[in-house]
């Protein structure tokens, strides 16, 4: 086993997400006896999400970039994007990134093939739900809500900016998920945004539920800890 990494976070997109990303992590890494090293950098939740609307994929790489480079003069090994809305423009932060960059995409596939699920329905930003989570899912087949996409997403949204819940909004999300497991045959319901963990957590909607930020943590923290190589 080599030794760790030092994981470098670009957070506050949005606060909530990066405050549940560095609470798990850090109980991951302390629950295998380990130390972590560990370095956020504020991204501005506002910017993403122009960018991210009008497809500025170029633009929002090149914020990125210069985040990375602040996270490489810190000593980071590699990096990794708090949110999933934010992988819109993965591919091009990739290229031009001072460090690895650790996608939370990716694992995802290999998890829901190893829980032997055959169907997955999506929550997230309306891009993630429209675009089956960038096309990247090769193993299980993702479905969503193609006539609400927008409300939800635009719900998510509000609830990311905001950093909490509405009762309204949780019960549109509970729903939401109710749907595609009765109609679309999903056999679990991913939260493929960050900050639904806010929706969601303490509830019992009587379906599978796998936040995909705790995949995404689980492999930051197997880099933290050794037990994975870059």
């Amino acid at each position: 086993m080599s030794g760790g990494l030092h994981i470098g976070l670009i957070g506050g997109i949005g606060v909530a997400a990066t405050v549940v990303y560095y609470q798990r992590l850090s109980a991951e890494v302390a629950r295998r006896c380990a130390p972590l090293e560990l370095t956020i950098v504020h991204a501005d939740v506002q910017e993403l999400i122009r960018n991210n609307l009008a497809d500025n994929r170029a633009e929002q790489a090149a914020i990125y970039a210069r985040l990375i480079e602040r996270l490489a003069a810190a000593g980071c090994d590699c990096a990794a994007i708090t949110s999933f809305g934010g992988h819109f423009c993965f591919a091009e932060t990739e290229a031009i990134s001072a460090l690895p960059l650790v996608s939370a995409v990716v694992p995802l596939d290999d998890y829901f093939a190893e829980q032997g699920l055959g169907c997955v329905g999506l929550l997230g930003t309306a891009v993630v739900m429209r675009t089956k989570l960038y096309g990247q899912l090769t193993r299980t087949r993702a479905v969503a809500l193609e006539s609400e996409m927008e409300t939800l997403g635009q719900s998510y949204q509000e609830m990311a900016v905001a950093g909490r819940c509405l009762p309204e909004q949780r019960a549109l999300f509970l729903d939401a998920g109710s749907r595609m497991v009765r109609d679309l045959g999903a056999e679990a319901i991913v939260l493929a945004g960050t900050d639904l963990n806010l929706a969601f957590d303490g509830q019992q909607p009587g379906y599978q539920v796998i936040d995909a930020l705790d995949v995404h943590v689980d492999y930051l923290a197997d880099l933290a800890t050794g037990r994975r190589s870059l």
